[in-house]
């Protein structure tokens, strides 16, 4: 597949992360042609650091990485949707995902 479809809009696409057995959204973050390249071509998710501006394969350092085995598009092409299993925490913090904190919630 020609993934430049993708890059239409700008030069980073943002990725929703989502455990493929639990369906629980695991994280956001953002991939350019060479993350998505290196995501297909391994199997596991890797993203664009926007402070680093380099990409980096999920898990390199943790060793909490995420094994992808699905790729969605929304209807826009301009958001990728990965559904994958984690090997560990997929947060940076140790928690299990990226959304733990509230800021609003109906009473």
């Amino acid at each position: 597949m020609d993934f430049n479809i993708f890059f239409r809009k700008s030069e980073l696409v943002p990725v929703i992360v989502q455990d493929a057995g639990t369906k629980k959204i695991l994280m956001l973050a953002y991939a350019d042609r060479e993350a998505l390249r290196r995501t297909t071509e391994t199997g596991y998710a890797c993203f664009y650091s926007r402070s680093r501006k380099t990409p980096w394969m999920k898990g390199e350092t943790s060793g909490n990485k995420i094994k992808v085995s699905k790729i969605i598009s929304d209807c826009d092409d301009d958001t990728l949707l990965y559904l994958g299993v984690p090997s560990g925490p997929v947060c940076h913090t140790g928690n299990e995902n990226c959304f733990f904190n509230v800021v609003w919630e109906e009473k």
